[in-house]
């Protein structure tokens, strides 16, 4: 059972591929030379424009359990436990009108006063592209940030029931009884559902039939993770039970981004953070924390706030491999026959 000793948790982290601010510029308007802003700070119709040297860097995000986040030991930018506050969410036009949404990320020094911005892009950003900036939301940062860190099936992924049965995950109803691995049936607490645009953050990893076992095409968020349980360790983990994210395990061909369109993404809420099956194979149900807390209604989360204490001493993080394992063509197949011999 995927039960971790509270004394092993650890806190939960996630990495963000992020442009400091002068990477991201005025290059017509008011602000003519400015790098991304505080909101305060901006001007709507200013025209951006990415820097032909720009490269994202990891900033790695550490949730304080409270709401809060800080820097990460583990990050290329910036200053490890400075304090992370969320400004706002940009929405920038291009020429052709396509829009693509932006994540502005203070870091605060010691007094509590700006010392670096970082732009958070859900979309891939051009150089050589204007960018009119056409909105700026205050109140919807880390509700964005949850959308990208929240674990999503996809329209169509069939969910194991309590019967056995398959049933589309759109046809599933608050009060279902879903297979889960490590409890046996478990009541849904909360069904969410997204549509955004499949590109960057959001587009959707495909996992090809048979590539895991799974019976069809897994289609998933990129940060959601599988279990996987090794009978022999081929991937050199040095345990048998992992969880990996679909993301880490792209190869082009049998398991590929979808980019294009648009994705409809639902997530499934149980009173413990789950395994349950899909597509006839175990991945991750919705773990509530700092980073994904902000998708859930306000009723929702008060009327749950006692069964939700639970996610916090069962996130499995001790179980996820760590990418640099999976940094190879053939980790897919390796775990395939890892699972099967």
């Amino acid at each position: 059972m995927l039960r971790p000793e509270p004394e092993t948790m650890i806190k939960p982290a996630q990495s963000v591929p992020v442009y400091r601010s002068d990477d991201f510029t005025v290059t017509d308007g008011a602000n003519l030379g400015d790098g991304i802003n505080i909101a305060d700070d901006l001007s709507p119709d200013d025209i951006y424009g990415l820097s032909a040297d720009a490269e994202r860097v990891r900033l790695s995000l550490v949730a304080d359990g409270e709401g809060g986040f800080s820097v990460g030991e583990d990050t290329e930018v910036g200053h490890p436990g400075a304090v992370l506050h969320f400004d706002c969410c940009c929405t920038f036009m291009a020429r052709d009108g396509v829009t693509t949404e932006v994540l502005i990320l203070v870091e605060l020094d010691t007094d509590g006063m700006v010392d670096e911005v970082y732009a958070l892009p859900l979309a891939p950003l051009q150089p050589k592209t204007d960018y009119a900036l056409v909105g700026v939301d205050t109140d919807t940062p880390q509700r964005k940030l949850a959308e990208v860190a929240c674990v999503s099936f996809t329209r169509g992924t069939l969910i194991t029931m309590m019967s056995g049965a398959q049933r589309p995950i759109e046809d599933l109803q608050v009060g279902d009884k879903v297979l889960t691995r490590d409890d046996g049936p478990q009541e849904i607490r909360w069904i969410g559902q997204t549509t955004a645009r499949a590109v960057g953050a959001f587009a959707p990893i495909v996992i090809t039939a048979g590539t895991l076992n799974n019976e069809n095409d897994l289609i998933v968020s990129p940060d959601h993770r599988l279990f996987i349980y090794q009978r022999q360790d081929r991937l050199g983990a040095g345990r048998s039970e992992l969880l990996v994210k679909a993301r880490h395990l792209v190869n082009g061909t049998s398991i590929y981004h979808r980019d294009g369109g648009f994705v409809d993404y639902f997530q499934l809420l149980f009173d413990d953070h789950q395994i349950i099956y899909a597509e006839g194979i175990a991945a991750e149900s919705m773990l509530v924390d700092t980073h994904t807390r902000a998708m859930l209604p306000d009723e929702v989360a008060r009327a749950m706030s006692a069964e939700l204490t639970g996610h916090r001493t069962r996130p499995h993080l001790s179980f996820e491999v760590q990418e640099s394992l999976l940094d190879r063509p053939d980790a897919a197949e390796l775990l395939r026959r890892a699972s099967t011999r």
